[in-house]
């Protein structure tokens, strides 16, 4: 059974006649002759719609309560029970109600379409993931119920239903639409000529685009080429802020409109982390841009222009798509030329779209607090204050008309100095200061703030320039460090956890005592509804003045955090570490539910094989029987000597594998709920073979025997010739004609062996486990040899002695059966026995039976 076809009928707007023509659809299907179900439609209270679902047959919605409401569904189940041909499905964007089996009709869609049942839906241009926050701006609408691009392009027909504006708003002025109150203010709001013309429009369009793919798909079947022109790939940079959303839909729509482009989106990381994008905005935008059909990308490079050029060019890239610079014009001017202009004069061949939005202009002039600890910048500090007296005092007592060149480089060798040790501050500081004294105690006329050469002043100012230049290199550099360092600690934490994650049995608490452990904290807590599912403490490191946090997690678990106050910039490695427990618990649970499965799935296994057992292979002998029974107790048949004892013998035969055929079932069942009765005692395997050849009525020559003295085993005898019996049968059936099978006895260590050897097919390696499975017959097409039990039976009888089964290819080709016993303990042992075996076809000592 294929997948069924979707066909879709696009509006504008509300009212323009979908459902309409849906329904109209459907009556003229009915008509030629095709099976048609109304699976759910709404009919909002118009007349001419609800005439048309007359003669239709409507399947029963469901109901769903909701916080004290019912609301109607529709009903999944019963659509895919009554199995129409074709299925009319209305509003395919429509959210379903809480408790549902999906949130969206348009995945109910999908479940109908995948048993094989046509759909007809209807849906508005409105709905369309890529063209929502477009319909918004020219509506001033948000849409909040939208479907994925894929799933209306994967559709195979798509009609547009047209209806111009202003035949829509006569529409609606007549009442056709929309109640009678609730007309004037959809004319003048929703339903006004302008958005009316641009929403037809935006459905001309997309309808267009999807003409135009089709055209290419055919030709891509075809093999036409001659014509074809290169696909366009758009992409799109991403900064990780909010504006990120407006640019992926622009970019999916220049890619819809250029005849199926491929959409990239790529978010490129400085290296040293001093950007940080927001990780929840970023994780929003890698899922819209998977709703959008494109991929998403994450570069880490020091120069984020050249990177996304690059980048675009590996990808074979037509256009890139960035948006306005979010920098002010303040920090535009001082700061040169930005990410945009960079782009553009990189991108040679490549065009770029510079795309407005919300947040231009909107950041602030970057923060100039240095990044030194408090003590360095005090050590600085202090540093300044005394040295410079003391410099001042040391070049004063050695002052002449030629040290003053030397006297600067004094100064501007200590200004280093402080800037080194204590950063931007103490060396401004410092420098303004150093200038003063230089003035009062070097530069003529001494002994005041004034300076008679303007070269002086000259260079005194470039003095203050250089110590302030160096003082911010320093500051960066030691900033850069601390980043750097705290990157390379969240890295190794990272790293660790997700080692942990994946190596432990037990990955929720390897991620607690590893948080407890990374922040530092006094406890760590992770508590699931009332259970406490792991915790971590440390009692040497709790102080009066830990505080308490709580942060919640999916699956109705959170997570407690005990100890000194989180830092802001501890906000973004907690977020990992919350998502990390968010995945193990969701695989915690999906591992419990699938553990309890496993008894359900495995009972229902056999549960059909016994069902498909009872329903064929029992009632074969249970049928032959009764005919003959019926044949002989009929007495308008008459019947020879020679009928009537084929008759009873055929019954006899019936019966007897009726009674094999329930004492399997009976025995697999024992097996399965582990009661099977087993009586240990020291048997004589050569006892056990002789019964066995004695209950298959063999004749001499089907079986070559090769036994050994072997000491006795615990076993179970009656139990071990139920297994030789059914290893022997299966290798007489295998075995092809002129190899007879082999049974074969040896003793390893305690253990005794024996070997069914036959020279069949064999069974592939990667099936031998497969063939112990209960109803299981591999290779095997003869359903009248049974249900597929002796194997397993026979493994669970083994087993259940303590010994094995185990399958083995047989060297030059073929299957070795090999079961494998314990022998008697030395409290119990006997004498070693010589084989003689006895058998209805005469005595056999290690040859042919």
């Amino acid at each position: 059974m294929g997948r069924g076809r979707l066909r879709v009928m696009l509006g504008a707007a509300p009212g323009v006649g979908k459902t309409f023509a849906m329904l109209e659809e459907g009556r003229r299907l009915l008509d030629g002759g095709k099976d048609v179900a109304v699976a759910i439609v709404e009919t909002h209270g118009r007349a001419a719609t609800s005439a048309l679902v007359d003669g239709l047959e409507v399947i029963p919605r469901r109901q769903i309560e909701h916080r004290g409401v019912k609301l109607d569904e529709m009903d999944l189940d019963a659509v895919l029970a009554r199995h129409p041909d074709i299925a009319l499905v209305d509003e395919l964007a429509h959210t379903n109600a809480p408790g549902s089996l999906h949130a969206k009709r348009w995945e109910d869609v999908q479940a109908i379409l995948d048993a094989g049942i046509d759909v007809i839906s209807t849906v508005n241009i409105q709905h369309i993931e890529s063209l929502n926050d477009v319909v918004q701006q020219i509506t001033g609408v948000p849409q909040r119920e939208t479907i994925p691009d894929s799933v209306l392009r994967s559709a195979d027909q798509v009609e547009l239903v047209d209806l111009t504006p202003q035949s829509l708003r006569d529409r609606l002025a007549q009442g056709l639409v929309y109640p009678a109150g609730r007309v004037d203010a959809a004319l003048s709001n929703y339903f006004r000529l302008g958005n009316l013309t641009a929403l037809r429009e935006l459905a001309l369009l997309w309808l267009a685009d999807e003409v135009d793919t089709a055209l290419q798909a055919y030709r891509a079947e075809q093999g036409i080429k001659q014509s074809w022109e290169a696909r366009e790939r758009i992409v799109v940079a991403l900064t990780g802020g909010p504006e990120g959303d407006t640019l992926l839909r622009r970019g999916a729509r220049i890619a819809q409109r250029s005849g199926g482009g491929q959409l990239f989106a790529v978010h490129v990381t400085s290296p040293d982390g001093l950007v940080g994008p927001d990780a929840g905005v970023l994780a929003g935008q890698r899922a819209l841009v998977e709703t959008l059909g494109g991929s998403f990308h994450q570069l880490v490079a020091e120069q984020v222009p050249s990177a996304l050029v690059d980048f675009a060019r590996s990808v074979n890239a037509t256009q890139l798509v960035i948006g306005v610079s979010r920098r002010s014009r303040l920090q535009t001017f001082f700061g040169g030329a930005g990410t945009s202009s960079t782009v553009i004069r990189l991108s040679g061949d490549i065009d770029v779209h510079i795309v407005s939005h919300s947040e231009a202009g909107k950041r602030s002039l970057p923060h100039v607090g240095g990044a030194l600890s408090v003590r360095r910048r005090l050590i600085g500090l202090g540093l300044a204050v005394l040295g410079l007296p003391l410099l001042t005092l040391s070049l004063t007592l050695f002052r002449s008309a030629q040290s003053l060149p030397s006297d600067v480089l004094m100064f501007q060798l200590f200004i280093v100095i402080v800037a080194l040790v204590g950063g931007i501050w103490p060396a401004l500081l410092s420098a303004v200061i150093a200038g003063f004294l230089l003035d009062y105690f070097f530069v003529p006329p001494l002994y005041l703030i004034r300076i008679a050469d303007p070269l002086h002043f000259l260079a005194l100012i470039i003095f203050v320039v250089v110590a302030a230049l160096v003082s911010l290199v320093v500051d960066q550099a030691a900033r850069r460090a601390r980043v750097a360092a705290r990157a390379s600690a969240e890295a190794e934490v990272l790293v660790a956890v997700a080692g942990g994650v994946l190596q432990g049995a037990d990955a929720l608490q390897a991620l607690v005592s590893r948080l407890r452990d990374s922040f530092g904290m006094t406890s760590v807590l992770l508590r699931q509804g009332d259970e406490t599912v792991a915790v971590s403490s440390d009692p040497e490191i709790a102080s009066g003045a830990d505080q308490r946090t709580t942060l919640p997690l999916g699956e109705g678990a959170q997570i407690e955090v005990v100890g000194h106050p989180l830092e802001p910039s501890d906000r973004r490695i907690l977020g990992a570490f919350v998502s990390q427990l968010e995945s193990a618990l969701v695989q915690r649970r999906l591992t419990t539910e699938a553990e309890g499965a496993k008894p359900l799935a495995e009972a229902d296994r056999l549960r059909s094989a016994l069902l498909a057992a009872v329903s064929h292979d029992l009632r074969r002998p249970l049928a032959a029987a009764t005919a003959a029974v019926s044949s002989l107790r009929s007495p308008d048949i008459k019947l020879s000597p020679a009928d009537r004892a084929e008759l009873l013998a055929t019954a006899d035969e019936s019966l007897v594998a009726l009674g094999t055929l329930v004492t399997d079932l009976l025995d697999v069942t024992r097996l399965q709920a582990g009661v099977i009765g087993v009586a240990l005692r020291p048997v004589a395997l050569d006892d056990v073979v002789g019964g066995a050849l004695d209950e298959l009525r063999l004749s001499p020559g089907e079986v070559t025997l090769e036994l050994t003295a072997v000491p006795m085993v615990d076993a179970d005898a009656a139990l071990l010739q139920r297994a030789v019996v059914n290893l022997l049968s299966n290798a007489i059936r295998f075995s092809p004609p002129g190899s007879p099978p082999v049974l074969s006895t040896s003793q390893f260590g305690d253990h005794v062996q024996l070997r069914v050897v036959d020279r069949g097919p064999g069974i592939p390696a990667e099936q031998r486990d497969d063939v112990f499975l209960p109803f299981q017959r591999l290779g095997d097409v003869d359903n009248s040899v049974g249900v597929g039990l002796g194997l397993s039976l026979s493994k669970g009888f083994v087993e259940a002695m303590g010994g094995t089964l185990e399958a083995e290819d047989t060297p030059g080709g073929g299957l070795t059966m090999v079961i494998e016993l314990p022998v008697v303990r030395a409290s119990r042992s006997l004498p070693v026995v010589e084989p003689s075996i006895s058998t209805s076809a005469g005595t056999v000592e290690g040859g042919e039976s």
